[in-house]
């Protein structure tokens, strides 16, 4: 017990002092504590912990602030938040950004010690998967994709070659294809690897707080603006910066970005000095780029920042040869989380997976297994324990194939895929109606209707419409 080591992140001396005697005098483990979050984040940047303690309401940076830079520098290390009585929901969002579990003040060293053991198993069977995954990297060349077919082994390759440099790459493929996967292996496989990876969502953040969050600011620089603020790009200073979904910042925000990009600096908001920045750059969308540049909704010159080293990934009815091995694998991590035995699939099960469509990609194909997992009751997953229907593996049935979306990123995925099938139609209408009403001239079609020629003539190439030949009919 005496080498588990505990980080303990509270604002109350009072507070770190108790739980350092109750963890070191009671279950001797071996315990740090700082008394704020940028503390904390220092001591994990130099030193691995076996847990992690930490307040939810902290000045300059919160528990779940903390929570989050935690799970991009050490992943496996457990989170309990420590919050008072009027903060218990807090505390369960803190849980949905990676805390393992929380515990309301005022707490007994009984309910301490249960947390902290309950908390330590669970990190047991992290790290089983991850000895799993050891296993997969020596059969198949790879420690976090899970696949051998030809179209993957494309993608391990190119992350191999770019994972030694700096150079800025950007990861696009559908919806649940594992962008982040990629860039957490460029990481890993790269000079940086001891360094910081940082991962933001940029849909999640409205364009204000987008900025702040990748920025920083200054204490005073807006409303609410209460503690000046490090941004993710200074957080991932040394190592690698991943932003997901970067086709939906704003056009003023990408125009701050490639700013940053080219000079290599950052300035807070409501700051006057740039601050220096060492990053290397993972960009990943599920969007078409070009298109967007086409429709002036995307800079160009971003575009070409971003687009130095192109990865695409295949969605998964693409590799359907990977599919034993990926089955094999979640069948292996729920067989550990939910602790109950299934030795496979039955044949009729197997056939109906091979055939299904998959738009959720390997996010889809997990959370079946999860459910199947679940319902099963014996050792074998049965056709009706994954709860699929035979229509939802042909063509006509529903553009997602029945799948309910299991998230918000799923879900917007499937409204944008929805909205562009039924925008589609009238879009091209809309579009050879002008030409026909000029000619087929698309400098002419493109002034009358209000577009500029740019913006016409990408709505052409996303539909597919050629001129060629038109004109004069």
């Amino acid at each position: 017990m005496g080498e588990t080591k505990i980080l303990v992140v509270d604002d109350e001396a009072i507070i770190r002092e108790g739980l350092r005697r109750i963890l070191e005098g009671e279950a001797s483990f071996q315990v740090e504590t700082c008394k704020n979050g940028h503390g904390a984040v220092e001591r994990l940047q130099q030193e691995d912990f076996d847990l992690v303690i930490t307040d939810l309401k902290m000045p300059g940076m919160s528990g779940i602030e903390v929570v989050k830079v935690i799970k991009t520098l050490q992943p496996e290390v457990p989170v309990i938040i420590i919050t008072g009585f009027a903060t218990v929901d807090t505390a369960v969002e803190a849980m949905k950004c990676g805390a393992v579990d929380y515990v309301a003040k005022p707490f007994t060293p009984e309910q301490i010690l249960d947390k902290v053991g309950k908390a330590l198993e669970q990190k047991k069977v992290f790290l089983n998967e991850i000895v799993l995954r050891k296993e997969l990297l020596d059969n198949h060349g790879f420690d976090t994709f899970i696949g051998d077919s030809k179209e993957i082994q494309k993608v391990y390759r190119r992350i191999m070659q770019v994972a030694p440099t700096d150079s800025t790459v950007l990861v696009t493929g559908e919806s649940g294809t594992g962008k982040e996967l990629v860039a957490r292996s460029i990481h890993r496989n790269s000079p940086r690897r001891e360094q910081p990876f940082v991962a933001l969502d940029c849909t999640s953040l409205a364009e204000n707080l987008l900025e702040s969050e990748l920025f920083g600011h200054v204490k005073g620089s807006f409303t609410g603006a209460i503690q000046t603020k490090m941004g993710l790009f200074k957080v991932a200073d040394g190592g690698t910066l991943f932003l997901d979904e970067v086709a939906n910042i704003s056009l003023s925000t990408q125009a701050k970005l490639l700013r940053v990009l080219q000079e290599r600096e950052v300035t807070p908001i409501g700051g006057t000095q740039p601050i220096p920045i060492n990053i290397r750059l993972v960009a990943a969308t599920n969007r078409p780029l070009k298109t967007m540049v086409a429709e002036g909704t995307f800079r160009e010159d971003l575009f070409f920042r971003l687009n130095i080293i192109p990865i695409d990934l295949p969605p998964l009815r693409e590799r359907k040869g990977d599919l034993p091995l990926l089955i094999s694998h979640f069948l292996r991590k729920f067989s550990q989380e939910i602790g109950k035995d299934i030795k496979g699939l039955d044949p009729g099960a197997a056939k109906l997976l091979e055939g299904y469509e998959f738009h959720g990609n390997v996010r889809e194909l997990e959370n079946i297994i999860e459910r199947a997992f679940v319902l099963a009751e014996g050792e074998i997953i049965r056709t009706e324990d994954l709860e699929l229907s035979v229509a939802e593996t042909e063509e006509e049935s529903a553009a997602f194939g029945g799948y309910v979306p299991t998230s918000a990123d799923e879900l917007k995925e499937m409204k944008r895929h929805v909205r562009e099938r039924a925008v589609e139609p009238i879009e091209k209408a809309f579009v050879i109606s002008a030409l026909e009403r000029n000619n087929w001239n698309v400098t002419k079609a493109a002034e009358e209707t209000g577009m500029q020629r740019p913006n016409f003539q990408g709505m052409l190439k996303k539909l597919g419409i050629s001129i060629k030949g038109q004109a004069g009919k």
